[in-house]
């Protein structure tokens, strides 16, 4: 979930949609709404189809439609079914546009809980309304997401930013995921076989994000390790306002990412927000083999130093070690100049397969050694310039040619680490990032190759 405490932004939830009295938990009830999903989707191709007959027809059109059709149904039903939206959002090479800026509400403007599904959530934790607990508790949410919504609490002249998981969110995880497969088949172009084990690991990573102790163990964590990252900070975590559904923090005052660059700021001060980004996802990749693997810009906010807090640690991955070195060990000039070494390397990440013929084997290892060699770029050199519209324009022939792909590849680990480095460089594109990259952070000093 996004956890974006923006005061003078906290009316955007109220103003947007109505509070949701009701979530549909049981499976006939949530699978009955996927299924008039699915009859609104049909019947808005027919009726594409049959004005096609008569006049010019844009498929934009079918494509508004169908999003906010799907988006409409995910957005009441909440939890694993959202998150996939919110994921697939992010997604810009596969989806088409109108997706993924609809699917992109689910970051923070699903239809936010009422008061009685707050009190319950908080008398199931504690034994207490939120009242009875805090001095002060806004009863609006002032963020409303995929898996819970935040509200802002005082105690003792002490701010609270507190996370509620909506009801029935852990149950319905596996039936939802089998439900929104079919979508995500035909938006992603996959075939079943191919995205089963991709589904596994979201199922895992969204079973443990449903476990806000393990959110709060997590931040606590990556905080201590992260401590000494230059300009890189964290909320303090309160244990005893927690549980597996509620989980409460210290309020950040702060801008998030699109807020802070509509305010014009100096390239200065958004080279050293990116160079905070950049070192902090670093460290953490190369020392602690674990990451935030949740990098949207609503995940962090910027306070008036231009420091980096970085919020919401419930999507972690763990890098297991032999993935990791294929990973960087790929990216290594050395590899990419040898066929032979790049095609190690793809077989060992299941990139290539045994029943590949030559030709293909060809296509894979030319494809990556073209992308990687630009996409490596930063990590070979001091300082990097990711405001260079050439880098990015390089980078997008391979990435179209990639999405012409009509079969999922690779080790499921590809699919939170690849959504991991997707966030970051949009985020140093966006802040037009000029910083030292790898002087720190060469590879070099990572990979041992044979």
């Amino acid at each position: 979930m996004k956890l974006k405490q923006i005061r003078h932004r906290s009316n955007d939830v109220k103003n947007d949609t109505q509070n949701q009295d009701k979530i549909p938990i049981t499976k006939v009830a949530r699978a009955t709404a996927f299924l008039k999903t699915g009859v609104k989707v049909g019947t808005n191709y027919i009726k594409h189809y049959a004005k096609k007959l008569v006049t010019e027809v844009d498929k934009n059109e079918l494509d508004e439609k169908n999003a906010a059709d799907i988006y409409e149904t995910l957005s009441q039903l909440k939890g694993s079914a959202l998150k996939v939206a919110q994921m697939m959002s992010m997604d810009e090479q596969n989806l088409p546009k109108a997706y993924t800026r609809i699917f992109a509400q689910a970051q923070y403007k699903a239809p936010p809980l009422s008061g009685p599904l707050i009190i319950k959530t908080f008398k199931d934790a504690f034994g207490k309304t939120p009242q009875e607990i805090f001095d002060t508790f806004e009863m609006n949410a002032i963020y409303a997401a995929s898996i819970g919504q935040v509200h802002k609490a005082t105690k003792n002249d002490k701010i609270f930013a507190i996370k509620i998981q909506y009801p029935g969110v852990k149950e319905a995880i596996s039936s939802d995921l089998r439900m929104v497969k079919p979508f995500a088949m035909r938006l992603m172009r996959m075939k079943e076989q191919e995205i089963n084990a991709y589904i596994q690991e979201i199922e895992q990573k969204l079973i443990e994000e449903t476990d806000y102790l393990l959110e709060l163990k997590q931040g606590q964590e990556i905080s201590e390790h992260c401590k000494n990252v230059r300009n890189v900070a964290f909320p303090k975590y309160y244990p005893e306002y927690s549980s597996t559904k509620v989980l409460t923090m210290e309020w950040i005052h702060g801008k998030h990412l699109d807020q802070f660059l509509s305010d014009n700021p100096s390239q200065t001060r958004k080279n050293k927000v990116a160079q905070a980004i950049w070192d902090f996802y670093n460290h953490q990749i190369h020392y602690l083999k674990k990451i935030h693997s949740d990098p949207h810009p609503g995940n962090f906010l910027i306070d008036e130093k231009d420091t980096l807090h970085v919020l919401d640690f419930g999507c972690v991955k763990q890098i297991p070690e032999d993935f990791y070195i294929e990973y960087f060990k790929l990216t290594h000039p050395q590899t990419l100049m040898s066929d032979e070494k790049t095609e190690q390397s793809l077989r060992k990440l299941e990139i290539i397969r045994n029943t590949d013929t030559k030709e293909q084997v060809s296509y894979f290892v030319n494809l990556f050694q073209g992308m990687l060699k630009i996409l490596a770029q930063p990590y070979y050199q001091d300082s990097f310039n990711f405001g260079n519209p050439q880098y990015y324009a390089d980078a997008q022939v391979y990435a179209d040619e990639l999405s012409k792909m009509r079969e999922a590849r690779g080790s499921k680990h590809f699919l939170y680490v690849n959504r991991t480095y997707f966030g970051i460089y949009s985020m140093m594109q966006q802040l037009q990032a000029n910083i030292e990259t790898g002087k720190q952070w060469n590879l070099n000093q990572f990979i041992v190759l044979e």
